[in-house]
């Protein structure tokens, strides 16, 4: 199982299990993540969801060749799912980025509440290196969090940058030792059994109200041209150079 669930203590831990591909997530655990965000918003028991990987790796973002055989095909797709499910939900989501947190594992961030990272997290948004442009509104939040100079070396240089870095983009709210992110994460996560849930969740749907159609435009118009660019001959080059593990050459294209 690549992702594993559990409600413990009032917390929908959703874990990314997958390390000997780097946690590299295919439509299948896109779709398993979404279904459990779906179940937290729906149990009552559950006050936060925390999301967390493995030691020293988060995400490497999509596996590449299970993306390439089964590419989002319209809202329906899995990964659409996902990113509908976390945005739908309105309980607080808690995340401990355990290490390298690249493309989605980057751009989600920005969708959830409280974010911690370990001192090793490494964080990129390579979508250009690929011929792709940025998702899941990345190129509307990253500006809004960190300001149009910062995002434009990470969305069109996909400059990597660590956690410190991170934590000045308004990403994380803290940094800590790589053995402590995760327990943590979950005491936050457990602070909220103590809070009235009503008030938590209306005062989330407050805080998030003034940008939600926006981000709703924003993905919409992304994945269109997304799609497109997966379809490109750029990204048609990027992609046969990553799994010949040579480096792609765009000297040809205008």
């Amino acid at each position: 199982m690549s992702i594993k669930t559990a409600v413990m203590n009032g917390v929908q831990t959703i874990e990314i299990a997958r390390p000997e591909k780097k946690n590299a997530l295919t439509a299948a655990m896109y779709q398993s993540m979404g279904d459990a965000l779906k179940a937290a918003q729906s149990d009552a028991s559950v006050r936060a969801v925390l999301f967390t990987g493995q030691p020293g790796i988060f995400t490497s973002g999509n596996d590449l060749e299970d993306f390439m055989q089964r590419p989002p095909q319209g809202g329906d797709s899995p990964v659409f799912q996902f990113m509908q499910a976390l945005l739908a939900c309105d309980k607080p989501v808690v995340v401990a980025v355990t290490g390298a947190a690249i493309g989605i594992g980057t751009t989600m961030l920005m969708h959830c509440d409280l974010v911690y990272a370990s001192d090793e997290a490494r964080f990129a948004m390579p979508f250009t290196s690929l011929g792709l442009v940025a998702e899941f509104a990345s190129s509307l939040l990253v500006p809004m969090h960190a300001g149009y100079v910062k995002a434009a070396e990470k969305l069109l240089l996909g400059d990597p940058f660590g956690a410190e870095e991170a934590q000045e983009m308004r990403l994380v709210n803290a940094i800590l030792p790589a053995g402590e992110v995760v327990n943590h994460a979950r005491r936050i996560a457990e602070r909220f059994n103590m809070l009235p849930p009503a008030a938590v969740r209306e005062t989330k749907k407050l805080m998030r109200r003034g940008q939600a159609k926006l981000v709703q435009e924003t993905i919409g118009v992304e994945g269109e041209i997304f799609a497109q660019r997966l379809r490109s001959p750029e990204a048609r080059e990027a992609f046969q150079a990553f799994f010949d593990k040579r480096k792609p050459d765009f000297s040809k294209f205008e």
